[in-house]
Formats: C-alpha cells, structure tokens, sequence
C-alpha cells in the first residue's frame, strides 16, 4: 500500500534534480464568460406595479441584450425613481458596473438588490463574484455560501466557491466544494481538474489521478491535465502508464517542453537511455526556442550525466545479451530523478469567471 505524503515532502524526496511539473502548465487561466440567460421575463409576469417603471425596466434589459450599457443604465434608473424597490433594476445595473470594471460601485447595486430581496440568489452570486474579482476571498466566500443556502444548485456559485476556499489555503473545504461542483454539473472539465489539483497538493495521489482522467474524458485536448496526470503517475510509480501520458500531451502539443522533459527522465529511469536522450534534446530545443536558457542548461547538465552513466555501462551490457532496467544503474545510485511537484502559487487552478447572471428573484 503506497503512502501518502503530502507534496512539501515529495518536493524534498525529489529534490536533487529540479522538473517541470506545475509551472509550465498549471498557470492561471484566461477568463472564460459562461453566458447565462439574460433575463426571464414572461409577458404575463408583472416586474413591477407601476407601469412606467416596468416599461423602462424591459427598455433596460433590451438595451443590455443588446450591448448597449449606457443606454440600459439610463433605462434601469428611470425605472427606479418610479419604483425603488426594482431589485432586478440594482441586479443589472450591478452587471454593467462589472463589466466596466466599476467593481466599488457593483458591490453597492448588489448590495442594494439584496437588501430589497433577501432571497435574491443570483444578486448574492454577483456580490460574491465582485468581492471575488476585489480580492476579498474570505468575504465572497461567505457570500456564495449564502446564495447556495437561497439556492443549493447554482452551478457558478459551488465551482467559484471552490476557487476561492483553495486560494485561500482551505484545501479540505475546496476540495468538498469542487466534489459538489462536479454533482451539479458533470460536464463542467474544469471543475475536475481543479478538484485534481487541491487532491495531490494534499498528497492524495490515487484520487487525484482519478480526478484527471475524468478532467481528459471531458476534455480530451487539456495538455495541462495529461502532462500533470504522467507526472503524478511517475510519483506513484507507474512509469510505463506515465509514459503513454506524455506521449499523448505530446501529441495534443508538439510544442510541449516539459512534456519532453518528463517523458526523457522517466524513460531514462526505465532504462531507456537512447528514446530518453532524443525526449531531452526535443525538449532542449524547444526551450530554446521559448529562450528559457536556465531550463536549456539544466537539461544540457543531465544529458551529461547520462553520456557518463552510459560509458559506465557500456562494459556490462557488452557480457550480456539483455540487461535488466535496474542493471542500467550502477550500484547503490539512485533514479536521476522522480517528477516532483512545486509547493507555490504555480499551482493555480483554472479560473472560469461566470458572467453575472440576470434573473428576476423568486418572491
């Protein structure tokens, strides 16, 4: 039975040869807007008994459906000073702020759209993706569990709170999260595969490889996942499964350096000096060609040590017409090396901003 290390400890067991596991790929993602629905109005629902502030609400959202945000600000505050208490008006007028990066003043519509409605989910989802977005985790953190207490299914708000309790260190209750994350939407890719990554920064290796098969089930061209998956596979000791991982980064990125690189020391540790050579020499000239001379050198430093170890060999392996793996180092000499994981912010989740959303509140 394996056992479990947290990846502080893997870092120092493996720590005579530096690898490429996480800063190479686990980066902090693009945004990525998830559209929601706009609106959802229905011609027989009343938003609001006065007329006049009900025709400039549906002004308002047709201007915002429309990209028209100054025009839909205008409409939405017409339509406050005829009715006040238009929590969905402060909901959208929160959106517009966000999308113009007015982040203060998007906090406050919320705010106001909650005060109104204390029920308002999807207003309580915005305020805690616009504290999000301020840098205040602990408090959006709170506000997405109140607009899951409103509302157990709201997707965004279970895979954002997630995000938040793992940059805040919170690496049990992120992990919870992205679990009921991945229950609510099962197709969500990213869901999993930042579930994988808060599973092995516990050193929970075996789920953590689950995790990431099910992240490449979902999305089979997330480079990022097979060459993480390869990596943890090595720790665990399965090299020949790491190896056909690497293999398939490098055909989903030809262009992927510290796949080569992983791919040449685990082949190395297999015994396979020549395939592990031509993986290092790939992988030194790519890092040329991404002028990452500091990755270029160390790797120019172990094809050195490999060229010794082979002249070392050479006498044995000329008795004996096959040599085991383990023959192919010399007595007493540990693995060039073991994939490693690093402990800092490398290990960045993707962060899938979720649109704020536009819905009228349940009453």
């Amino acid at each position: 039975m394996s056992k479990k290390y947290p990846f502080s400890q893997w870092l120092h067991i493996f720590s005579q040869v530096t690898l490429l596991y996480s800063s190479a790929f686990l980066l902090l993602a693009a945004p990525t807007t998830i559209n929601f629905p706009q609106s959802k109005l229905l011609a027989e629902t009343a938003i609001s008994q006065d007329l006049q502030a009900a025709s400039f609400y549906q002004q308002g959202v047709t201007r915002y459906n429309r990209k028209d945000l100054q025009g839909a600000e205008y409409a939405f505050r017409q339509a406050l000073q005829h009715d006040s208490n238009l929590g969905p008006a402060r909901n959208y007028l929160g959106n517009i702020f966000m999308q113009q990066n007015r982040l203060d003043v998007a906090v406050q519509e919320y705010a106001e759209a909650i005060k109104i409605n204390p029920n308002f989910s999807e207003a309580y989802y915005n305020l805690g993706f616009a504290l999000h977005q301020q840098g205040d985790k602990e408090a959006a953190i709170t506000v997405y569990k109140q607009a899951l207490v409103i509302d157990p299914t709201m997707k965004a708000a279970q895979y954002n709170l997630g995000l938040a309790l793992y940059e805040q260190g919170q690496l049990q209750e992120a992990i919870a999260a992205y679990q009921q994350a991945t229950k609510l939407d099962t197709d969500n890719a990213n869901a999993y595969f930042n579930l994988a990554i808060a599973l092995q920064d516990q050193g929970q290796i075996e789920p953590a490889i689950v995790a990431y098969r099910q992240t490449l089930q979902l999305d089979p061209k997330n480079a990022m996942a097979y060459s993480n998956l390869g990596s943890l596979m090595a720790i665990h000791g399965q090299a020949s499964e790491a190896i056909a991982v690497y293999l398939q980064a490098i055909r989903q990125n030809p262009k992927n350096a510290s796949a080569y690189y992983n791919l040449g020391v685990t082949l190395y540790n297999q015994g396979d000096i020549k395939k592990a050579s031509a993986a290092l020499k790939r992988a030194r000239k790519e890092y040329r060609e991404q002028a990452n001379l500091e990755q270029v050198e160390k790797i120019e430093q172990l094809m050195q040590q490999i060229a010794q170890k082979e002249k070392q060999q050479q006498p044995q392996v000329s008795q004996t017409a096959t040599t085991s793996t383990s023959n192919l180092l010399a007595p007493g000499q540990e693995m060039l090396n073991q994939p490693e994981t690093s402990v800092n912010s490398h290990h960045s989740p993707v962060f899938v901003e979720q649109q704020p959303t536009s819905t009228i509140p349940s009453p």
